[in-house]
């Protein structure tokens, strides 16, 4: 009896030890690209437990990244069911409807993320981005160079967010300006088309 019992513990701890590192997969395999897979992971986390907030976090960038935008829509707002405050799922909403072509909808979820998450939060440069698109789209310019400012600032190293942030200086007719966000996406990428071709159209108005 007593090997029994040990027998059953060490199996029920053998069963809980491969659980919990199913349950670490769908971040593991997120990361490695495998998107398609990451979500059904989460999708039997999500079973065995309704509230369990990661998993729509982790289901939510697998659907944007896997281009299944209508899918992450939904499961985000699932998500804030279970936890309304949840600043990574507002964040992933905003993606979401982005692609979709919703821009209000987004514009007020990415508005509400950048108002309360932290400056050191890994995705609030890509809000900002997202931000100065819509507001691109509206022919907002001096909004657009506002958002893309402060993605430029909190990620200097993506080139094509300078060339954003040219083109909405361009469009606002601040050429000064824009010549130097073109020259710094140059500078960042010197193979960067679009900016080369900004700047040389900038440089005619100088």
């Amino acid at each position: 009896m007593k090997k029994f019992i040990i027998f059953t513990g060490l199996l029920f701890l053998s069963v809980a030890g491969l659980f919990a590192q199913a349950k670490q997969d769908a971040l593991v395999l997120y990361h490695n690209g495998k998107y398609a897979e990451s979500v059904v992971v989460c999708e039997e986390e999500i079973k065995e437990n309704p509230n369990r907030v990661e998993s729509y976090v982790v289901m939510c960038w697998a659907l944007v990244k896997n281009k299944q935008y209508s899918q992450a829509e939904q499961k985000a707002q699932d998500g804030l069911a279970v936890s309304p405050y949840d600043l990574r799922l507002i964040e992933i909403l905003g993606e979401a409807k982005y692609y979709l072509g919703k821009n209000n909808g987004a514009m007020e979820q990415f508005q509400k993320y950048v108002a309360s998450a932290p400056d050191s939060s890994a995705r609030v440069g890509s809000a900002y981005y997202y931000m100065g698109e819509i507001y691109i789209k509206q022919g907002r310019y001096q909004h657009a160079d506002i958002s893309f400012t402060s993605a430029c600032r909190k990620d200097p190293l993506i080139d094509r967010w300078w060339v954003r942030l040219g083109y909405a200086r361009e469009m606002a007719g601040n050429y000064e300006e824009s010549h130097k966000a073109y020259e710094e996406a140059l500078r960042l990428n010197p193979t960067n088309v679009d900016a080369s071709t900004g700047r040389e159209r900038v440089g005619k108005k100088l």
